[in-house]
């Protein structure tokens, strides 16, 4: 049986693997979870939250405990699985645009144990970043092992990573728009329900082995005073730049290290003693920090620690992820967030005492608006906090604080902390494609000659005719001199199919084209021409011919850009080097 040229097994197919990678990814961040507090319990001998056991521990162990399982640690992953180094989710979005969505079996594994000894010990990196490419690393293996195809790879991967987010915090919508504005990959939109499923199944699993477990404790949001908004700006502005401190701190050690000669297996265990260092004076700058997070979300947090901490923070995450560690800084975000929003909140009562503002609203505002700086991802953000609290009012302080700390990283950066980590290794992907190997390919190599035109005077009975009769949708509009003067498609053409006589019988093309026109040269590359794809919403470009002014010698569809793209990456995936000899030119 076929519904609409695809067959029941063709359409069940998909979604039966959606639930399947949800299921999984969810059961392995559950699993992740529990093995932090097992190891947790087996390094600091005892039971308890993190900090508890650390203050327990004699001073020595507390100093030297991180160091040792960076040097355990520090040769796994130099030697075994490079992949795993860092939060991870750099690491998803480039399976997804060079590699086809394709995730090494070991990854899964090894991803799961190291970062959770790390955290364990004290690493200060957080757990979701992990999951999702222990998520996606689920997703990618099980269709490596079915032998499906290269989207159904990809969509695998976004499901495994929609479902570990989703899993973790509960929220499948921030599980979902997380896929969707983080990995940033040519997503199908019959793909997009599957992602959905797979976040909805992976929170369903979470909430079945967490039953009535919460991550943090949020509290009631209300807003007393329209001036309120004022503040929450100026926090997303303190979270945009302590963002950027916070990157420079990350991706400054790395280069440290290579000008000191450290070898990358033995950077962790430097990372791990500095950590330790730091840790005897303020143990709340260790770890995930959830138990610090949700002091200030219950309002427990002083002006001076608040500040104390967020420099304790940026050193401890600095040198954990720094020194090459594996966790990610999604957690970390988190708790920047809540100490500048804690800090925000006292320094409002201070001035304005009178309106009794609670610092907790602050902490909660500050966890969207630095996630949202970090990620360059705002809807996610919002998103997240949202489903944290189900609570509308927070809407609004949410976007005030999270669009201004974007835009300071925008402007003073221009990347995310993920495309950072890539850029840094020569790959700038955008919108899920490799921008340097764009930049290889030429417009004329891969343009397409055949297209129709009109004359911008000729009448629109006529063409009319001409449109009944094509199988293009658009036509380029040449001027008398045969130049570029516009374009035409269907959709201009609607009002007059509907009512021809409102044109009369000597109407023109002139009356229904788009005059401004974007427009790409033969001789550019393909990367100018998808920046203009992705930023508008069009489906062709006119190619205007080398070395002429508005002569037009081509067309190219973004369809055709992808999958040009996809060729040229499937060539060297599968080609060999050409630099042997051919034996039949080899001479004897």
């Amino acid at each position: 049986m076929k519904l609409r040229n695809r067959s029941i097994p063709e359409i069940l197919l998909p979604l039966l693997l959606a639930v399947a990678i949800g299921a999984l990814a969810g059961l392995g961040a559950v699993f992740f979870r529990w093995l932090i507090n097992w190891e947790m319990g087996i390094i600091w001998s005892g039971d308890g939250n993190f900090i508890s056991l650390f203050n327990a521990a004699p001073w020595p162990l507390r100093l030297l405990i991180p160091a040792a399982v960076g040097l355990l640690i520090g040769p796994v992953i130099t030697f075994w699985a490079r992949e795993v180094r860092g939060p991870g989710v750099p690491e998803v979005m480039e399976a997804l645009a060079l590699h086809g969505g394709r995730i090494r079996h070991r990854v899964t594994l090894i991803k799961t144990f190291v970062t959770s000894t790390l955290i364990a010990a004290g690493a200060s990196v957080g757990r979701e970043g992990p999951i999702v490419q222990i998520g996606s690393s689920i997703g990618s293996s099980l269709t490596q092992l079915l032998r499906l195809g290269r989207d159904k790879h990809q969509m695998a991967v976004a499901c495994g990573a929609a479902a570990g987010i989703a899993a973790t915090f509960q929220a499948p919508m921030a599980g979902t728009m997380f896929v969707a504005e983080i990995l940033l990959f040519e997503l199908e939109t019959t793909y997009l329900s599957h992602i959905v499923i797979a976040a909805v199944t992976g929170t369903l699993v979470s909430r079945a082995c967490w039953h009535n477990v919460a991550v943090f404790h949020i509290p009631h949001f209300t807003m007393t005073h329209p001036a309120e908004l004022l503040i929450y700006f100026g926090l997303g502005l303190a979270a945009g730049l302590t963002a950027l401190i916070l990157m420079g701190a990350i991706f400054g050690l790395p280069r440290f290290c290579n000008r000191c000669h450290i070898p990358d297996w033995f950077a962790p265990a430097l990372g791990g003693l500095g950590v330790g260092a730091i840790g005897l004076v303020r143990p709340e700058a260790l770890g995930i920090g959830y138990e610090t997070i949700n002091h200030a979300l219950a309002g427990n947090i002083t002006l001076t620690l608040a500040a104390l901490l967020v420099s304790a923070k940026l050193l401890t995450t600095g040198l954990s992820i720094g020194s090459g560690m594996s966790g990610g800084i999604f957690a970390p975000s988190l708790f920047f967030g809540a100490m500048l929003g804690a800090m925000f909140g006292h320094g409002a009562n201070y001035f304005w005492p009178d309106a009794n503002l609670s610092t907790a609203h602050f902490a909660l505002v500050g966890m969207g608006a630095m996630v949202s700086a970090t990620t360059l991802a705002p809807i996610t953000a919002i998103l997240t906090i949202f489903e944290l609290t189900y609570n509308y009012e927070v809407i609004l302080p949410l976007m005030v604080a999270c669009i201004p700390s974007l835009m300071i990283v925008q402007i003073f950066h221009g990347y995310s902390i993920y495309e950072t980590k890539l850029l840094l290794k020569g790959i700038n992907i955008v919108r899920g494609h490799d921008v340097n190997r764009l930049r290889e390919m030429k417009v004329s190599q891969y343009m397409s000659r055949d297209f129709s035109t009109v004359m911008v005077d000729e009448r629109l009975c006529e063409v009319a005719g001409i449109m009944e009769q094509s199988t293009f949708p658009h036509f380029i509009v040449l001027n008398k001199q045969n130049k570029l003067a516009g374009v035409l498609t269907l959709r201009d053409m609607r009002n007059y199919f509907a009512d021809p006589t409102e044109y009369g019988p000597d109407g023109t093309v002139l009356t229904l084209m788009q005059s401004e026109v974007i427009k790409v040269r033969a001789d550019e590359n393909m990367e100018n021409a998808f920046h203009i794809f992705a930023e508008k919403n069009i489906s062709f470009l006119p190619v205007i011919e080398m070395g002429t002014v508005g002569e037009v010698c081509g067309i190219l569809k973004k369809s055709d850009l992808i999958s040009a793209y996809d060729q040229h990456i499937l060539k060297e995936r599968i080609l060999p080097p050409l630099n042997w000899v051919c034996p039949l030119n080899k001479k004897t």
